[in-house]
């Protein structure tokens, strides 16, 4: 049987149900080779030389191929088909071969698909082919490439600027997108600017909205109505003026729908619909890739197969009707930067299922397959017709003209099943209008709905309307940015202009797809590494900068602007596309890449950190310090007025703000511009002074395990001053000298207890309040119960205390008892013993024998089913690698009684039958 190698179990176990009996599958979950993490894996003086390392987790799987090749001696290899996959081949043909496991007469093969399903994989097997070279190389390019920028660059940055984790290739260009979003929005100054619109209503009565387009015969640009005395203006000349309608226009138009999705569009649209990031995204593809519900998830084509395609428009046909079907198959370009379309769109391998019929449990997995497959289905639907209408409205004079926009859904189309997402909410122009002529003379309607918008602006309220009376409104109107013209819906409201909003997982995505920075395969794990580096955090669905990644940013712009320039970065994708393609030598590219970059690593060999930091100070000055009201120079200390304030790095990693005088001066304050109420608040880098006690200073610091507070500094004499960790409860912000110095006090002795006279003591701990009966604190034995609250520390008495502790002694001898299920199941179907819902630390799971198996949100404890529970179970032993619970074996027939009175006469026969049992199972066995 030959040895077919894929990359996770779970799709060896989808594949060799395909295949059946006749082939061995098995997984090397991965890549099984990598350059270790140490100088000269990748050897610059002998022709970028690449040294390959076995990873110690992938022993274990590689001995499993090697196994299984001595028994028969043929490979197939059926990874992935990217790059990715491509590599994984070449490794695990390399590696095998290094350790004599493929021989000169082994037939090694390649094959791909890009979707497992009983036919794609069954076409693959006879369509075998080598591994693909020019592939292999542009990964070893790629992998050189950020080996020797992460390698050398990463330790510059620990060396000049502290606290700097790393830098990458593609990961730095990334992060400075970010942070240069971020300084547009810090520099962006507000502009006003005010829109007038009337409610007006037909001569049947039926209201609609306009819009102020044109004052005094001259078209309105969007800042013409730039403060509030123009906006009283034009609101009054609205209102002064009998209005009708001066034209209707009426045009058909037509929506078509969206490609259907690769990659980064999937990610884009599963951050918009479901705020999925882009790491959970693919993690959820996979899974439903590998159980083969939909094509290669790591793909930037957005093309479809023949037979796909007329899949999508029976089931169409089949579901909304011929109406819905176009009389031709669509056919979409992909118009993205160094798209390399090497593989299918992501689409549903079945398309007449959607996720109710696959009975997909998993709430993500059932989210994202429902999108996949609607998009799809809708990409061949057929457009939807619409109607566009613009209405003029004038006055007599022309003074004023106003403008409404309507449209009219005449046929739905694609839309019946599937909108793409905005990432931007344009103005509303698909409002229904109604019945209107050219010619028909319009009211202004009672200023009830405007009046209600009016009031809703902050300040105003229905008391203050009414109490305005005949005074006019005009205070409260300016208070609120509304201007209201009395008894008439006439509105005039204010605005201002918006910063460029902050990236999300998915706009930041579609900019490095624009730009030709990264590929499919590595936009979720660069947009995941920044984050995880500490260099951006996401609040929300928007990714901000972190002072760390502003500094490195800083850095890299100044001393290796070249290499993070988005223009450098696509060359090189494009010059790696061409290794790919078989157009490029790999070498002469890295070759042409180190020359130039290792002279620039060079020249920061004598740099020194307070020159570096000087340099930085100069770049964000105008994000660090501003220019301040009173325009005198805003790098003055504030503290002692001699100074001059410049940023520097803690031992921690953070940046902060200090005065050059220090230690004379120690006034510090947070990184980035002045703030005097979070300064108020802050804990700089010496701690924040709480005040005095019995002689000694009580501060706040921020550790690296968390905030504490500390009596006393550190000296030579005492290098270890009292201190006690601060609570998640508390906000170390706001903590006060009260409650620092009950901190302080623990731990609290509570008394003897009262049977052995040995001490009761309350403290906090790692894990919470909590009671300890021994000696002392430091004693590793005696007795520990948790307390239900902090206050507890503080005032619990002997008597609660001795209870609780007498609970938890009981409590132990209990341990050896099972724990009472939620729910008995019954017996398992195939492998039997019990199945129970069991109620855990961490939620409700599904137990059999040793197999803990947890239970989805979506999924009600106490109403999952047998079936539900089975599969959870299987899920979980293919994650922990373990093996899937087996059908239970028939129970052998009884023998007759006859036999077994003629048993005792002869005593060594069991014996016999016993040792020949084990032959008579392997038999068995190899027959089957």
């Amino acid at each position: 049987m030959p040895v077919v190698v894929v990359e996770s179990p779970a799709k060896a176990k989808t594949i060799n149900k395909y295949l059946g009996d006749n082939f061995t599958v098995l997984a090397s979950y991965g890549h099984v080779r990598d350059l270790p993490p140490k100088n000269g894996s990748v050897d610059t003086d002998n022709d970028f030389e690449m040294l390959w390392e076995v990873d110690s987790g992938s022993k274990k799987h590689m001995k499993a191929i090697a196994d299984a090749l001595k028994e028969d001696n043929e490979l197939i290899l059926a990874t992935d088909p990217d790059r990715e996959g491509e590599a994984i081949s070449w490794h695990l043909q390399e590696a095998l071969t290094a350790r004599k496991s493929i021989k000169k007469d082994t037939p090694v093969s390649r094959v791909v698909f890009n979707a497992i399903t009983k036919n794609a994989v069954t076409e693959a097997m006879q369509n075998p082919r080598q591994v693909d070279m020019p592939l292999v190389e542009a990964y070893l390019a790629r992998r050189a490439l950020d080996y020797l920028v992460g390698f050398n660059l990463s330790p510059v940055l620990w060396r000049k600027l502290p606290g700097a984790k790393s830098a990458g290739r593609v990961q730095s260009v990334t992060l400075r997108l970010i942070t240069e979003r971020e300084m547009e929005i810090e520099a962006f100054r507000p502009r006003e600017y005010w829109s007038v619109k009337a409610l007006v209503a037909t001569p049947t009565g039926k209201e609609f909205e306009v819009r102020l387009t044109e004052l005094a015969g001259k078209k309105l640009d969007k800042f013409d109505l730039s403060d509030t005395t123009k906006a009283e203006m034009a609101v009054q000349a609205v209102s002064s003026r009998d209005l009708k309608v001066s034209s209707v226009e009426a045009k058909p138009a037509s929506r078509n729908p969206s490609a259907p999705f690769m990659t980064s569009t999937l990610q884009q649209e599963a951050s918009r619909k479901f705020g999925m990031g882009a790491r959970q995204t693919m993690s959820t593809a996979q899974r439903l890739y590998e159980a083969g519900h939909i094509t290669y998830m790591r793909t930037d084509g957005i093309d479809m197969a023949p037979e796909a395609v007329q899949m999508a428009r029976d089931a169409i046909s089949d579901r909304y009707g011929d109406k819905y079907v176009p009389e031709k198959p669509r056919v979409y370009k992909n118009k993205a930067k160094n798209a390399q379309e090497a593989h299918e769109c992501v689409r549903p391998t079945e398309m007449s299922k959607d996720a109710d019929a696959l009975n997909l449990m998993d709430a993500d997995q059932r989210k994202l397959y429902d999108l996949i497959w609607k998009r799809t289905l809708a990409c061949q639907m057929a457009s939807a017709r619409m109607e566009r209408t613009t209405v003029e409205v004038a006055s007599d004079d022309a003074q004023v003209t106003l403008r409404a926009t309507g449209q009219v859904v005449l046929f739905d189309g694609f839309l019946k099943v599937y909108e793409e997402g905005r990432d931007d909410v344009a103005d509303d122009d698909e409002k229904r209008l109604p019945q209107i002529a050219q010619g028909d003379v319009l009211t202004k309607s009672a200023a009830a709905r405007f009046a209600e918008e009016f009031t809703k602006a902050a300040g105003v309220t229905d008391e203050d309307l009414i109490d305005a009376g005949d005074k006019g409104t005009s205070g409260m109107q300016r208070k609120s940015g509304a201007l209201l013209a009395e008894k008439e819906a006439v509105l005039g409201s204010q605005h201002f202009t918006q910063p460029p909003p902050r990236y999300t997982e998915a706009t930041l995505v579609k900019r490095m797809e624009e730009l030709g920075i990264g590929r499919p395969s590595t936009y979720a794990s660069i947009v995941t590494t920044i984050q995880d580096r500490g260099y951006v955090r996401r609040e929300g669905q928007r990714l901000i900068p972190e002072d760390k990644g502003r500094l490195v940013t800083a850095f890299l712009e100044n001393y290796f602007r070249r290499y993070i320039g988005y223009d450098f970065t696509a060359d090189l994708e494009d010059q790696l596309d061409k290794v790919s393609a078989g157009d490029a030598e790999y070498k002469k590219v890295l070759h042409r890449f180190w020359n130039d970059f290792s002279a620039a690593i060079a020249e920061t060999a004598d740099l020194r950190i307070t020159e570096v930091l000087e340099k930085i100070n100069d770049v964000l000055a105008p994000h660090l310090f501003p220019p301040n009201e009173e325009g005198t120079d805003p790098r003055i200390c504030p503290n002692c007025g001699e100074g001059r304030l410049s940023m520097r790095t803690a031992r921690s990693g953070g940046a902060f703000i200090g005065c050059s005088n220090y230690p004379e001066c120690r006034y510090t304050r947070p990184f980035g511009p002045p703030n005097p109420e979070a300064e108020a608040s802050a804990i700089p880098p010496d701690g924040k002074l709480l005040g005095e006690d019995q002689g000694d200073e009580i501060r706040v610091f921020k550790g690296r395990f968390g905030p504490y507070v500390q009596r006393g500094p550190v000296t030579e004499e005492n290098k270890k001053p009292p201190r006690q960790s601060i609570p998640k409860e508390w906000p170390p912000e706001e903590l006060e000298l009260e409650r620092a110095l009950m901190l302080l006090s623990l731990p609290r002795e509570i008394g003897p207890h009262p049977e052995d006279g040995i001490m009761v003591w309350s403290n906090i701990g790692r894990y919470g309040p909590y009671l300890k009966h021994a000696p002392s604190t430091s004693d590793r034995g005696g007795t520990n119960a948790n307390l239900e609250g902090l206050d507890e520390v503080f005032t619990v008495g002997m008597n609660r205390a001795v209870q609780l502790l007498a609970e938890k002694v009981a409590s132990r001898g209990k341990r050896g008892q099972p724990a009472a299920p939620l729910r008995e199941l019954g017996e398992h179907p195939e492998a039997g013993g019990p199945v129970n819902v069991m109620k855990g630390k961490y939620g409700p799971y599904v137990k059999w024998e040793k197999i803990n198996a947890t239970i989805p949100d979506t999924v009600d404890p106490e109403e999952i089913t047998m079936a539900q529970a089975v599969h959870l179970i299987d899920e979980r032993a293919e994650k922990a690698g373990k093996k899937k619970p087996a059908a239970k074996k028939k129970a052998a027939p009884k023998k007759k009684p006859a036999a077994k009175k003629k048993a005792p006469a002869k005593k060594a026969a069991p014996k016999a039958a016993a040792k020949k049992a084990p032959a008579k199972k392997a038999a068995t066995k190899t027959d089957e």
